[in-house]
């Protein structure tokens, strides 16, 4: 049996709703068989991230080897990198391997507000990572850090997506989940916009939202859809996660990627 194969490059969330878990549970619901290259163990669960232990980048590197000389790599999803030397090893690997398509998800800062990528890294981050993404997928924050640029409404969420484009991703999505409103994405090829619009879910329980709409990308790229319709098809998966979402411990819960599986689902 032909099955696309998704190679994860990610930190590990212990309390499961983002990172790592939440990546492998996305690409499996959506039929690709997934890969793991751990970036940096965390402490974490639904208050807050309480502990970081970063993996040393050779070892990052030598995972990432391993798993493309014998299983292969249809798109590759990057997740939090953490620093400058793991950003390096990574872009280095993902060169060497001439891996794509590639997915950066530029995870920055948690959803509790933990850091996950030191200030300094942001730089390697633009210069090294970023003109290697087929797809790189901001939140409203993570697109202010790499412009400089405030971004308040939809006419600065394009400037942000032309801006982020001038550093080398071949597409950039712009995710408007923190504007008030209606829920709307920005996606910017070079040529023109298109928004992807869904009404607003009233949720605290939205943990691994980044982690989740990137990895449906992914997946939706090693099944050989074009990045239109896999952006498309990630919307509306990451749609049901939340609409589906899991009311579980005492601070932000987790969106449910795995809702799509259910027979009830929303």
């Amino acid at each position: 049996m032909k099955i696309p194969r998704v190679l994860i490059i990610a930190g590990s969330d212990s309390g499961g709703g983002a990172g790592i878990q939440a990546d492998l549970k996305t690409v499996s619901a959506l039929g690709a068989f997934g890969m793991t290259a751990i970036t940096a163990l965390t402490a974490q669960d639904t208050t807050g991230v309480y502990g970081v232990l970063e993996i040393a980048p050779k070892f990052v590197t030598q995972q990432i080897d391993v798993c493309v000389s014998d299983i292969g790599c249809d798109a590759v999803k990057t997740g939090m990198l953490f620093s400058t030397a793991i950003i390096e090893a990574v872009g280095a690997a993902i060169s060497d391997h001439k891996l794509n398509p590639v997915v950066v998800d530029p995870v920055m800062i948690a959803k509790s507000g933990a850091p996950l990528l030191k200030p300094e890294a942001v730089e390697a981050l633009k210069k090294k990572l970023l003109p290697l993404a087929s797809v790189v997928t901001p939140n409203l924050h993570e697109a202010t850090a790499l412009t400089g640029r405030e971004i308040r409404n939809l006419e600065h969420m394009k400037d942000a997506a032309r801006a982020i484009r001038d550093l080398g991703p071949k597409n950039v999505v712009v995710k408007g989940g923190h504007l008030e409103g209606i829920a709307a994405d920005v996606l910017h090829d070079g040529r023109e916009f298109l928004q992807f619009r869904r009404e607003r879910i009233a949720t605290k329980n939205t943990h691994g939202t980044g982690c989740i709409f990137a990895s449906a990308i992914a997946a939706n790229l090693a099944h050989g859809k074009t990045v239109r319709e896999s952006v498309t098809a990630a919307k509306d998966f990451i749609t049901a996660a939340i609409l589906n979402n899991l009311a579980i411990g005492k601070g932000y819960g987790p969106a449910n990627p795995m809702a799509v599986l259910n027979d009830n689902v929303r």
